[in-house]
């Protein structure tokens, strides 16, 4: 079976890591072996469904889904043993001080070892990465952007030799529509449905890639426009309360109008009043087509 990718990203504060979590989960009950990632050096997992920890390598938490979390540094080092294969060299190399200060400034080399990891399986270069699909918990809009571009700026910097060579097949992966799919969190508001469009927009002239829209928490109602207006005329909090929903619908529907300006892939999640995760995860898993 050939490995699947997808990203998810967003603005902070969307919901794109509880969408990651669904969009996983989902996939695990097709029955494929998904592995779950998140990036940077905080679990937000742990936390969110009580695990134990979460670490570089995979932890399974339910069956054919693991959860792991992701950094550059532990990428590159990684990558170092696989093909060094020496401890105390590999040691040596990366508790030197200077390589250390490398790690930590070169530009985008930290984003380059994490989309390298994200992508060995297709590229048949690494470790081995045991899993039918990746659902990558990515960074927000503008990180995000960054760690794609890192690849095309590596392969610019270095034209010669296994590096440039490298970071070549990993920008092809990213841009190759038929392994990585993109997925886009945002909120029926403002600037989350502005951030989101222009993210579409950059992804479309930069990598060749058609995102899809997630439109988190969509208010569903019955009500008719007739209900609310009778609603709205009582002269009571019930009034008052049909009034506050009607705006927002309304806010709603014209948000709804404007992603459809960006692509037209687009998919509404539910406003869901769910406070235990594995539920609200398992709802939004099966809200998702």
């Amino acid at each position: 079976m050939k490995q699947e990718i997808h990203f998810v990203t967003g603005k902070g504060g969307v919901g794109k890591s509880v969408i990651a979590a669904a969009m996983a989960l989902k996939k695990s009950r097709e029955g494929k072996k998904v592995l779950l990632v998140e990036l940077g050096d905080i679990s937000f997992f742990k936390d969110f469904f009580d695990l134990p920890s979460v670490g570089y390598q995979p932890t399974r938490i339910k069956d054919n889904l693991s959860v792991a979390l992701w950094d550059g540094e532990a990428a590159l080092k990684e990558y170092a043993r696989h093909f060094i294969k020496v401890e105390a060299i590999v040691k040596l190399f990366f508790e030197n001080a200077v390589m250390k200060a490398l790690v930590n400034v070169a530009p985008g080399l930290s984003e380059l070892a994490i989309v390298g990891k994200v992508t060995s399986g297709p590229r048949k270069h690494g470790p081995p990465l045991p899993f039918d699909c990746i659902v990558v918990d990515g960074f927000a809009t503008g990180h995000f952007i960054a760690l794609l571009e890192a690849p095309r700026g590596m392969a610019q910097a270095v034209q010669f030799g296994p590096m440039g060579e490298q970071s070549r097949s990993i920008d092809a992966c990213l841009r190759n529509t038929d392994l990585c799919h993109y997925h886009v969190v945002t909120l029926p508001e403002e600037l989350p449905v502005k951030e989101a469009s222009e993210l579409i927009h950059r992804l479309k002239a930069e990598f060749s890639v058609s995102a899809e829209i997630l439109m988190n928490k969509i208010i569903q109602t019955k009500l008719t426009s007739a209900d609310l207006k009778d609603a709205k005329a009582e002269n009571s909090d019930l009034g008052k309360f049909a009034e506050y929903l009607d705006y927002q619908l309304t806010r709603q529907s014209e948000m709804l109008e404007r992603t459809k300006q960006a692509t037209e892939k687009v998919q509404h999640l539910p406003l869901l009043y769910e406070t235990y995760a594995w539920t609200l995860t398992e709802k939004i898993a099966e809200a998702l087509k």
